[in-house]
């Protein structure tokens, strides 16, 4: 598995969602991502073998995921909110879900489960200045 390493934003909307993400608890990030994308989906992107994990995460006297598992979360969450914000939940959640060219045809949540951190925001950017193809 790759190392997981914090990303640095880099464009206006991504400072604005990063600052966002790290104003929340981990549990606040974990259950709005499992409201948007549910708990299975937020598991595999943290890393866990587990696919409950996020909901026992979320809990208010639950575990705490370990650091790897909340750096995902973070990223996961910073890059929901811009693909949300640019195109809607509806289309967040796919684009999370789809098959992505720019990610050689894997998905975004494996991405982030894989520490893809700069492909997967660049394929965010992509989607949300709409210059996917360019």
């Amino acid at each position: 598995m790759n190392p997981v390493t914090s990303p640095a934003p880099a464009g206006a909307d991504e400072n604005s969602a990063y600052r966002r993400a790290i104003s929340l608890d981990i549990r606040e990030v974990t259950r709005r991502l499992n409201a948007s994308l549910g708990g299975t989906l937020v598991s595999a992107l943290a890393g866990s073998s587990d696919s409950k994990s996020s909901h026992k995460w979320a809990k208010a006297n639950g575990p705490r995921p370990r650091q790897e598992s909340v750096t995902r979360l973070n990223f996961a969450y910073q890059q929901w909110q811009r693909v949300a914000e640019a195109e809607g939940e509806d289309v967040a959640r796919m684009w999370f879900i789809g098959a992505n060219p720019r990610l050689d045809y894997d998905t975004p949540v494996n991405g982030i489960r894989v520490g893809n951190f700069q492909q997967v925001a660049a394929a965010a950017t992509a989607l949300v200045e709409d210059s996917f193809n360019g």
